[in-house]
């Protein structure tokens, strides 16, 4: 039996505003799960012998749990990657590009910046450098594993949209007696804990709701039109709590309104889907050659 969101809230969020981390473990571990299961045959043998060269010990070794790496990384003093893992989409002047820092061109590899630059770029940066035969060995690791975190990111409503409020992280959430949590935090872990405990087995019961006609549907763009996607769940569920924009030090706890948690849970289950099968196109164009760019895959 699956624990209801007021007990996770109640045993894992009683504290003040945390940093942001667009999905916690278990919605990345999700993601990479219905990803993994949506590879061709030759995707996943390379994934596996990429991943294979990593001697690195912050995440454990396979895609799953090296879909958190990049979290871990940002975590471990890289702060020059803090601004990749979001795109700042204004609700009151929504305006990709300037979110984007006017698609800044990076000089060298992607790993090595700029440290201003969107989630939107990165994706289709590593994305164009896994592919590329060119691309050294090492960059190519870091490739997979950042597409592996990011592609998941682009998917977080509140990773795509901002209300001058550092996306959520500014506005508190009053959950009984004198606990709170920030929007931002509610929404990377507790919605994503509420609709199953073991990440891989919700990637598979997600997985099993995907339609043939979904999948190809949500094959269709790339990461501009799908941080636009994300944006629009921003505004039409996340942001339906009522607060006001900006940060402000004195603002109270706000209660989440009547029926919230029932469509944000909706909302953040569909993006996981989402996420998914996108993370598994990106994957399968940049590593099976059989994979045309510009078709959608079998469903």
């Amino acid at each position: 039996m699956r624990p209801s969101l007021a007990a996770l809230l109640a045993t894992g969020l009683a504290a003040a505003p945390v940093p942001a981390f667009g999905w916690g473990y278990e919605g990345h571990e999700a993601i990479a799960a219905i990803a993994r299961a949506y590879l061709t045959d030759t995707a996943r043998a390379k994934v596996d012998a990429i991943l294979a060269t990593d001697p690195d010990t912050s995440t454990g070794p396979d895609m799953i749990a090296r879909s958190t790496w990049a979290d871990a990384w940002r975590s471990a003093g890289h702060r020059e990657t803090a601004e990749w893992h979001f795109v700042d989409i204004e609700l009151d002047h929504p305006d990709l590009r300037s979110a984007c820092f006017d698609y800044p061109e990076a000089q060298g590899p992607a790993s090595a910046g700029p440290s201003d630059d969107c989630v939107v770029d990165k994706v289709e940066e590593f994305a164009a450098e896994l592919a590329a035969p060119q691309t050294t060995a090492a960059e190519r690791l870091l490739a997979l594993k950042y597409l592996l975190h990011f592609v998941g990111d682009l998917h977080q409503p509140l990773h795509s949209a901002d209300n001058h409020d550092k996306g959520g992280n500014c506005v508190l959430l009053s959950l009984g007696d004198a606990r709170t949590v920030n929007l931002h935090a509610w929404w990377d872990t507790s919605v994503v804990k509420a609709l199953g405990s073991d990440p891989v087995a919700l990637g598979a019961e997600l997985r099993a709701r995907i339609t043939p006609a979904q999948k190809t549907t949500w094959q269709r763009g790339g990461p501009q039109s799908w941080a636009t996607e994300s944006f629009a769940v921003a505004r039409s569920v996340a942001y339906t709590i009522g607060s006001p924009p900006g940060c402000t030090s004195d603002s109270a706890p706000r209660p989440l309104p009547s029926g919230y948690e029932a469509e944000a849970k909706a909302a953040a289950a569909i993006q996981i889907e989402r996420a998914g099968v996108r993370l598994a196109l990106v994957l399968n164009r940049a590593l099976d050659p059989a994979i045309s760019p510009n078709a959608p895959q079998k469903p």
